[in-house]
């Protein structure tokens, strides 16, 4: 047997199992080990690829068991954390009916839905080998884990990456209405979702070398979310997958 050969699918299963934690962590409530475990398993997915094309050990079965790994760490991890913060929000507010608050949590559904439609179609797409088709999920995934984070006083409470977090932000403490925020939360994750699906082009962060020509828009950037992160803590990382997605736009645009 030649391990080498099962190299890249062990480190997806890494990533799986990584996402799995994800998902213990939303149930618990632990934002901020979620995230985590989100921000480790996409080193995973992203460690796996490179493998397959430094080994050449690519396979079907290994592209639809990063697929399944995937829905998994970027589709159901970020869409339970989405729940249990909406759930969270909703249950503060005295409503009306007990219906109306429960009604945004319908938001958070469409995070691991359209994720498995996005992989579906990444599977089947050979128009997407250099350059994506819509927003990839780990992206997603990210965007929305740091949101949450940003947004939720368990950040303060826990203190995590209190070297990175200079500014932290707590909906509770910004005087914005809690009704507000959630029909917010749930528009924007059913926007974000369909992005997912959309016919957007996005480029990939993949480069066939290190030179600036070719690859100027990736390490701008690279550039952005280090700003970001140093200047905006947690929430850097939700400016980043905005500014890559205004990237892809712009780059589209002057081809």
């Amino acid at each position: 047997m030649n391990i080498r050969n099962h190299i890249p699918n062990a480190l997806t299963c890494c990533n799986l199992a990584v996402g799995f934690y994800a998902c213990i962590l939303a149930l618990n409530g632990n934002y901020a080990g979620t995230m985590t475990a989100i921000l480790l398993a996409a080193v995973f997915d992203f460690a796996d690829g490179l493998a397959a094309r430094l080994l050449k050990t690519c396979s079907a079965i290994g592209k639809d068991l990063d697929s399944l790994a995937d829905i998994v760490s970027f589709g159901v991890a970020p869409g339970m954390i989405l729940f249990d913060f909406i759930d969270r929000m909703q249950q503060t507010v005295v409503w009306p009916h007990p219906l109306l608050g429960k009604m945004f949590l319908a938001g958070a559904f469409a995070v691991p839905v359209f994720s498995a439609l996005r992989l579906a179609k990444f599977n089947n797409d050979m128009r997407q080998g250099t350059s994506f088709i819509g927003l990839p999920v780990p992206a997603h995934a990210v965007f929305w884990v740091s949101l949450v984070n940003a947004v939720s006083s368990s950040l303060a409470e826990t203190g995590f990456c209190a070297g990175l977090s200079f500014h932290r932000f707590s909906v509770y403490e910004t005087g914005v209405p809690l009704q507000f925020v959630l029909a917010f939360t749930a528009v924007l994750a059913v926007a974000t979702s369909l992005l997912l699906v959309s016919t957007v082009p996005m480029f990939s962060m993949k480069m066939s070398s290190l030179k600036w020509k070719g690859n100027e828009i990736r390490y701008l950037l690279a550039c952005l979310s280090v700003v970001f992160v140093v200047c905006f803590g947690v929430f850097g990382l939700t400016l980043t997958i905005l500014c890559y997605i205004l990237l892809s736009i712009f780059n589209r645009q002057n081809k």
